[in-house]
């Protein structure tokens, strides 16, 4: 099983307002998407993906698999809690034995 860093990266915050007006006018970031429920910008190294949530989550670095359903089974195995799923999106958010949270999302998938 491989994974592979792909340059995303999310956070969960309660008001996408606040968060727009920091991210884009404080800190200059670049808006490339926004919907009611998230905010994408692009920051120059990294793409930053602002999700609209009912709690704070920490910053979540995404891992791309080719396999999600496989990476799914793999994690599980090694005893990794699967905290949130999104099977349409061949995408989930996994805690790691540490405690960290990561974000996985099948890279051939749209």
């Amino acid at each position: 099983m491989q994974f592979v860093s792909n340059g995303l990266f999310a956070i969960h915050v309660t008001d996408l307002a606040k968060a727009r007006d920091f991210y884009r006018d404080q800190l200059g970031f670049r808006l490339i998407v926004e919907s009611a429920d998230q905010l994408v910008f692009e920051t120059g190294r990294f793409r930053l993906y602002v999700n609209r949530d009912d709690h704070v989550l920490p910053f979540v670095p995404a891992l791309e698999v080719e396999d999600y359903e496989a990476a799914k089974e793999f994690l599980t195995g090694l005893g990794c809690e699967i905290v949130r799923e999104w099977p349409n999106s061949r995408a989930l958010y996994f805690r790691d034995p540490l405690g960290q949270l990561i974000d996985i999302k099948e890279s051939n998938w749209m």
